[in-house]
């Protein structure tokens, strides 16, 4: 019942603010209703991709590239696997609590997930026609710094309440 409560709780302010301010609420339902129909159509292949990951690529694989003693390699590699892919944050998050699962680091978990969200390449470029290029290398150079360091915290945090992940 307690995984349901953040389901209920947006349910009823949906219900409040359908009463007290029905246009916003159309608004809402309609973005509602957009993003759930991009997840339909997002979701289901990023789980045929979760589910051949882990038939091509075995436990000890990953605890070796991504795993606290793959040190500055499993980095690299989380920042590779960030950067690369297009699409919205959310296709991330299954793919990180499966690395997790299998032996990932959390200071890796923290590098592919906000690469994913803040350093994709494609992002880069549209900074770099827009914003140019010394704009673009030193926002990617202190997003990664800072990635690095809230890593290396959330790593530490972690490391005795691992059972909790």
């Amino acid at each position: 019942m307690k995984k349901f409560i953040p389901l209920i709780v947006v349910g009823v302010l949906f219900i409040i603010l359908a009463i007290w301010w029905p246009p916003k609420a159309l608004a809402s339902a309609e973005v509602t209703l957009d993003y759930l129909k991009e997840m339909i159509l997002i979701m289901p292949p990023v789980f045929l991709l979760m589910g051949l990951l882990e038939v091509w690529i075995p436990k000890e694989k990953i605890q070796n590239w991504l795993g606290n003693s793959s040190g500055l390699k499993g980095g690299l590699l989380s920042v590779l696997l960030g950067t690369l892919p297009t699409g919205p944050v959310y296709v991330a998050f299954p793919l990180a609590a499966y690395l997790l699962e299998q032996g990932a680091s959390v200071r890796n978990i923290i590098l592919f997930l906000g690469s994913w969200a803040a350093l994709k390449i494609p992002q880069m470029m549209l900074e770099i026609k827009f914003l140019g290029l010394k704009f673009a290398v030193v926002r990617f150079f202190l997003t990664l710094f800072f990635l690095l360091i809230v890593g290396q915290i959330m790593n530490l945090a972690f490391k005795k309440k691992r059972e909790f992940l």
